[in-house]
């Protein structure tokens, strides 16, 4: 009798049903069996096992007279075995499986007929039919019993493999049966000469018939950054070198730049010396006086400013091309106050140096309007135009104008100069917060009047050029009067001596301590002390 358990639902009656556990009672008392599940046999009968399989008279005949006891017949599992029912698969649904599988018939075991015991080894089976044996015995051992068709066999069907689909395998999927293996199914005993009938045992394998080796198509949704956790260096032939016709086409593309170099240099001397630009030059020289009055020379502020401008500068750029180039970062940052606030530890710290950044401008802007020094990089007349296009002839030719940056700035460089401090930086600034996290992200009319792609369109080239003007900035100054001009920014003298020089060799081993020190084992301190990091 089956126990039934606890209600599958609240409220339910007890599982399983009271009509599976009187079911179960039925099929208990039906029919005499012993314990192990075997009938009893009689001498000279034909007795049959529980499961309606019967030994042939002969056979029981020849145990009485050997005068041995036959060992049990195990009964076979009857076809019609009821499967138990499981949960619903869907909200609502039926049992699983259904009530047509549960009532299919099931597959064929193999059974055991009774054999002598024995003392002495075993010896493998005759292939001839034994001698005095009945036909049916004869044909039992030379015949295997038969294999269940696949038709009688149900291939029990499983969840499905995509959502919405149908449970898999198909409906229609037959199943393959292995046929019986030699050898191992026979059981045999010999005693006196005499050798008894033995029925063989088959293995039945089902084995679906679609291929199962074949891999579930997939999606690829992780990916490996610029800065994966276990980077993985590409082999030596994996490396691509360039070929003899590449190296080759590239010290030709530089021998062609260094002659139109050499063409427009050329080009441009031949043309001051001309009667015209000759008359040009002697009117426009290159720069113009002032008519505000300003204090000639350097303060020692504007050297640390100078400095603080130029370190902080090589490390957003440096941490603004690591942001547009990662794809996985190392690190997060999150805001003590916003959770959702999360940002990688790369783009925190280009944040950080950009208001840093911000500071110092701010208040070298303020430093310069107190002392009036603004007056050297913001043109006051329109001569500033003709007199920056005369200065930038003079520059290509290589004829360098006059040199006079401790009193006046010439009209390029105060050109330059007031594009960089109030036009591109401004810009820079206000490009930079609008992709950033401080944006109000509930100002929808702002962000619609001020769209981020318009942002993201204007940051990366004014990176660029601030790249550039670093780049011609410090090539001028080592064209035209290295040490005088190191001295006027590091030193704040008017002398040509190796002391700004000194100072400029420590403020680059500055920078370039800066640059390596970078990286997330040294800023993720830093950034705690502000937020939590997390590798996640």
């Amino acid at each position: 009798m089956l126990r039934r358990g606890l209600p599958r639902v609240p409220g339910g009656e007890a599982w399983p049903p009271a009509t599976e556990v009187e079911a179960s009672a039925v099929a208990a008392e039906a029919g005499p069996s012993t314990d192990s599940g075997t009938q009893v046999v009689e001498t000279g009968a034909a007795p049959s096992t529980g499961a309606g399989t019967q030994v042939p008279a002969a056979e029981s005949g020849r145990v009485a007279e050997s005068g041995r006891v036959a060992e049990p017949v195990e009964a076979s599992p009857t076809p019609t075995a009821r499967i138990r029912r499981g949960l619903p698969r869907v909200a609502g649904g039926e049992p699983w499986p259904s009530a047509e599988a549960t009532a299919a018939p099931a597959s064929v075991a193999a059974a055991s007929v009774p054999v002598e015991a024995s003392d002495r080894p075993e010896t493998p089976a005759p292939e001839a039919p034994i001698a005095g044996a009945t036909p049916a015995a004869a044909a039992a051992v030379a015949a295997p019993t038969p294999v269940a068709s696949a038709a009688d066999t149900i291939v029990r069907r499983g969840l499905p493999r995509v959502a919405g689909g149908e449970p898999w395998p198909p409906a229609d999927t037959a199943p393959m049966l292995a046929g019986p293996s030699t050898g191992s199914g026979i059981q045999d005993a010999a005693d006196s000469g005499t050798q008894d009938a033995v029925v063989p045992t088959l293995a039945t394998v089902a084995i679906l018939a679609p291929s199962i080796d074949t891999p579930l198509p997939w999606t690829r949704t992780v990916w490996d950054g610029r800065a994966p956790r276990r980077p993985a260096a590409p082999p030596a032939s994996a490396r691509r070198r360039p070929t003899w016709p590449q190296a080759i086409a590239g010290l030709m593309g530089a021998a062609a730049l260094g002659v139109l170099a050499g063409a427009a240099i050329a080009l441009v001397r031949t043309l001051l010396s001309l009667p015209f630009m000759q008359d040009f030059l002697a009117a426009f020289p290159g720069e113009y006086e002032s008519p505000i009055a300003v204090e000639p020379g350097f303060a020692p502020w504007i050297g640390w400013q100078h400095f603080f401008n130029v370190f902080l500068m090589v490390l957003i750029i440096r941490s603004g091309l690591r942001v547009r180039t990662e794809k996985r970062p190392t690190a997060f940052w999150t805001p003590r106050n916003n959770p959702k606030g999360k940002i990688s530890l790369t783009l925190w710290f280009h944040q950080a140096l950009d208001i840093l950044w911000l500071v110092n401008g701010v208040i070298f802007v303020v430093l310069l309007i107190v002392t009036g020094h603004w007056v050297r990089i913001v043109p006051t007349s329109w001569e500033v135009f003709p007199n920056a296009l005369s200065a930038a002839l003079q520059y290509v030719s290589f004829d360098w104008p006059h040199e006079n940056g401790w009193n006046n700035y010439n009209s390029l460089q105060q050109l330059a100069y007031f594009a960089t401090v109030f036009i591109a930086a401004p810009l820079a600034a206000i490009t930079g917060f609008r992709m950033s996290g401080l944006w109000p992200k509930k100002a929808e009319r702002l962000s619609k009047a001020y769209p981020v792609e318009w942002a993201r369109a204007l940051h990366f080239p004014i990176m660029l050029y601030f790249v550039a003007f670093i780049i011609a900035h410090v090539a001028l100054v080592m064209l035209t009067g290295f040490l005088r001009n190191l001295n006027h920014m590091y030193a704040s003298q008017d002398a040509v001596t190796w002391t700004g020089f000194w100072v400029f060799v420590v403020s680059l081993i500055v920078i370039a301590g800066g640059w390596f020190a970078a990286r997330p084992l040294v800023i993720a301190p830093i950034a705690k002390a502000f937020g939590s990091v997390s590798g996640r």
